[in-house]
């Protein structure tokens, strides 16, 4: 598999998982652009890419405005001579309980996320079809959007948005050869850093060592490195016939994620009256609702802190 000659739009690629991409990306011989909000960070990702005999650029620029779509593309085609990939990783957290959330703690994170996704896609796809070439759309997605998570009502809404809208993306632009993905990783960030529950495997990461087992295969939980070569697969021509999927991984741990499906199917004569449900409900629905959110298994005691 060889990324020789492609290039590769990566937003929110600064630090963290968005850089790991980045990186990965170029290791296989892809030139990207870089996104960041901060111009320092993203002169210091380009540099990094760089150092290794890499090509890359940067835009500074945030992400959910059309603008910053078109800025991030035409910095594609100005550097590299055109796009081939474009990674949409960009976001920010705003967490507050349905209670205390405020509109503009909403519109935030729907407004980079979701928008943000939307809006760079956009602007690729159109571009890869009036040009008349194959390309990969590959959006990040989160454990949050697939089943919820206390106190993320905007960053659920969001990569549950993202995710429809890969489901979508494939069927429009299947018969261009676009193909359209969704990752689901599970990742030491900044954010799971401050959770007592991973504290061990954070512990582990930044003394350089292997996180223990536990972590890497029982939870699929990894670092940043782990997520990227999944990223550059789907980005490569080995993975054209993949699209329309949510890819779960983390780890040494990888996951197709289902499609939602129905898992109880009852018919009524005449219809589901009120009356017929407080009837047969309990005998329709018992033993089959859909659990929420994400159950851990209990710590080992020697990776307890």
């Amino acid at each position: 598999m060889s990324l020789h000659g492609k290039v590769a739009i990566v937003t929110g690629s600064g630090r963290g998982l968005g850089l790991a991409y980045a990186q990965e990306l170029a290791r296989q011989g892809a030139a990207v652009v870089i996104n960041d909000v901060d111009e320092k960070t993203a002169s210091d990702a380009v540099a990094t890419i760089e150092a290794e005999g890499g090509r890359a650029t940067a835009v500074v620029a945030a992400v959910g405005p059309t603008e910053t779509a078109q800025k991030l593309l035409a910095a594609a085609l100005e550097s590299f001579g055109g796009v081939d990939i474009l990674v949409t990783n960009a976001g920010v957290l705003r967490d507050k309980t349905l209670w205390k959330m405020t509109d503009d703690d909403f519109d935030t994170v729907i407004g980079v996320h979701l928008r943000g996704t939307f809006t760079c896609v956009r602007e690729v796809a159109t571009h890869l079809r009036e040009a008349g070439k194959p390309g990969r759309i590959i959006c990040i997605g989160s454990p949050t959007g697939q089943r919820g998570n206390f106190g993320q009502t905007n960053y659920a809404a969001a990569k549950a948005g993202i995710v429809g809208m890969v489901r979508t993306w494939a069927i429009e632009l299947k018969k261009a050869g676009i193909t359209a993905n969704a990752v689901i990783p599970v990742a030491a960030t900044a954010m799971t850093a401050t959770v007592p529950y991973f504290a061990a495997a954070v512990e582990a990461s930044e003394r350089g060592e292997t996180m223990p087992a536990f972590f890497r295969h029982d939870l699929g939980f990894g670092t940043s490195e782990d997520v990227a070569g999944v990223i550059a697969y789907l980005a490569s021509d080995d993975a054209a016939h993949i699209t329309g999927q949510a890819i779960g991984v983390g780890g040494d741990r990888i996951q197709l994620w289902s499609h939602p499906e129905p898992v109880v199917t009852a018919y009524h004569e005449g219809g589901w009256s009120t009356e017929a449900l407080q009837a047969e409900a309990h005998e329709l629905f018992d033993g089959q609702l859909q659990s929420v959110g994400e159950t851990f298994p209990p710590l080992p005691e020697e990776l307890q802190r």
